[in-house]
């Protein structure tokens, strides 16, 4: 059996992980939400929301166990890697700042699953209800905002994996 072959399907795992996570923030920030929220009434946009989070939470944090667990599989394989935190050479730099800025990622998304969102669709039912929500458009904001940095940074991790590979 080639040796290279388990080392293949961990990076094919990793790139999998990697376009179900960035894929889906992209198509939620960019094209789903802001179209639903304009769309749909409140109550129909805390239905869809709700429906959303349950279809996409598991497949987004699974993606990030698998990016975790293939990513650091694929560190600890490459002839550059010298231990925990040793910093020589460009591409150490880039995968302890891939590391630092995942891990930021890891922690917004924490927040938005289980702060944000939550609030977003208790904020939806009482719109529904005929309430008043002085808070309703500075969650929706943070949301829309918190998703896009999410984004950006995924976009980040995308760049210094490259620069990594490249060293």
């Amino acid at each position: 059996m080639n040796p290279y072959s388990g080392l293949s399907v961990i990076y094919w795992l990793h790139m999998l992980a990697t376009v179900v996570w960035i894929g889906s923030l992209a198509a939620l920030s960019l094209l789903i939400l802001p179209v639903a929220r304009r769309t749909l009434d409140p109550a129909a946009f805390s239905a869809f929301l709700t429906g959303i989070q349950q279809r996409l939470d598991p497949l987004a944090w699974m993606s990030l166990v698998v990016l975790l667990g293939t990513g650091m599989f694929q560190m600890s394989a490459n002839p550059n890697y010298s231990g925990f935190l040793a910093i020589r050479g460009s591409w150490a730099f880039a995968i302890l700042t891939k590391h630092v800025v995942f891990l930021g990622m890891m922690a917004l998304s924490a927040y938005v699953t289980w702060g944000l969102l939550p609030a977003l669709r208790r904020v939806a039912l009482r719109q529904a209800s005929g309430q008043t929500v002085p808070e309703a458009e500075k969650l929706q904001q943070q949301e829309l905002t918190l998703m896009r940095i999410n984004l950006i940074l995924g976009v980040l991790i995308l760049a210094l994996t490259a620069i990594a590979r490249a060293a």
